[in-house]
């Protein structure tokens, strides 16, 4: 298992600080990202955290996946290494 985390079904109120608060309780937080929508920059509900140590990242998932935390239920996992996906062709001539 790596570091980084995949938190998902979060609250749309929820920021990069609170999710750092509430993970710090398992060790050091390494970042915290939300990503946006691209087009609209509304979160996407769903969040990426890098703990400093494999042991820390394994409590945060025993601690947090499934806790409620503004009325949702967190996952909490390891996050997965991005695969290979093809390339999407952009905005060229046709």
């Amino acid at each position: 298992m790596n570091t980084k985390l995949f938190v998902g079904n979060l609250s749309f109120k929820l920021t990069e600080a609170d999710l750092e608060e509430l993970f710090a309780q398992s060790g050091k937080v390494v970042s915290v990202v939300i990503p946006t929508d691209r087009e609209t920059g509304r979160k996407r509900g769903f969040a990426f955290v890098q703990m400093e140590t494999q042991a820390e990242a394994e409590a945060a998932v025993k601690n947090l996946n499934g806790q409620t935390v503004e009325g949702r239920q967190l996952v909490v996992n390891p996050s997965k290494p991005k695969e290979n996906a093809p390339r999407r062709g952009g905005g060229g001539r046709w």
